[in-house]
């Protein structure tokens, strides 16, 4: 099976882009994979720090690994946004595929050197251990909550999107695998909508740093965006709002049908049927199929 890093090239050189999926149980876990497989299509599973901790950090690595090896899948295990040089190593030392390492709260040169120790600790346990680990870091602002937002987070503006100028210099001096800009997306989704992506800011920075970029808050965007983002030069597309509001829903609808249920294998099906055609539809669209 290919690595992580030759389906990410081989995204890019088809024009499509490999979703990106959060989970924080297993459920999601099941809705997102029985999605991928009808498509045939790679995929990356992606818990935060909130996320991994209520799932379990051996956990779901052990369950995405299974998959993995039991089915010949191209499922992967993404450590999204966690926020310290100790907690990207306890998750690559678990047996992650790859990790975001996010700063952007920081100045950009202590940020520069946290995220360079990130990715020499990648690179020296990945030849310990025969594994090719992927480091992601986030430049410019979008938010960090994937909830539903009554307006933009505070500090979200044109002017901390992320200059291609800046982006090529991060990437240089930190050697990071993929770049996540800030190119009019935003972490969550606001209610109204939400704003449009700046196209050319992408193609800018892509060619500027020659890098994989990754599109965090893919949640609510247009689906011509999507289209135009990926064929500027986006390879990952995260999505999670939108399948913990599908989630949500559909739990809401049962219990409410159902109040005498108790059974959790009952009420909890229609969650990953929902989560499974979110999943479905984003996938197809991000494959071109």
């Amino acid at each position: 099976m290919k690595t992580l890093r030759e389906y990410i090239k081989e995204a890019g050189e088809k024009g499509i882009a490999i979703g990106h999926f959060n989970v924080s149980n297993i459920e999601a876990l099941h809705g997102i994979y029985n999605a991928a497989k009808k498509l045939d299509v790679p995929v990356i599973i992606g818990v935060s720090e909130g996320e991994e901790e209520f799932i379990g950090r051996d956990e779901v690595e052990s369950l995405v690994k299974m998959l993995r090896e039991r089915d010949s899948y191209p499922i992967f295990l993404n450590a999204d946004h966690h926020y310290s040089f100790e907690s990207v190593k306890k998750a690559l030392d678990a047996g992650y595929d790859a990790a975001i390492i996010d700063l952007v709260k920081l100045p950009l040169e202590e940020n520069i050197k946290i995220t360079k120790q990130c990715v020499e600790y990648a690179k020296k346990l990945g030849a310990k251990e025969g594994r090719d680990i992927l480091i992601e870091a986030e430049l410019g602002f979008i938010g960090q909550s994937s909830k539903i937002l009554d307006a933009l987070p505070e500090g979200v503006s044109e002017a901390t999107m992320t200059k291609s100028e800046d982006a090529k210099y991060f990437v240089e001096q930190t050697g990071i695998s993929l770049l996540a800009p800030s190119v009019g997306n935003v972490h969550g989704m606001v209610v109204g909508g939400n704003p449009r992506l700046n196209i050319q800011r992408i193609k800018d920075i892509k060619e500027a740093c020659k890098t994989p970029l990754v599109l965090h808050g893919g949640s609510g965007i247009a689906d011509v965006d999507f289209t135009a983002a990926i064929k500027e030069g986006i390879d990952i597309v995260h999505i999670n709002t939108e399948i913990r509001v599908a989630y949500k829903e559909a739990l809401q609808k049962y219990l409410a049908e159902n109040p005498k249920e108790v059974a959790p294998y009952k009420f909890l099906k229609g969650g990953v049927d929902a989560i499974e055609e979110v999943v479905y539809n984003r996938l197809k669209l991000f494959n071109n199929l």
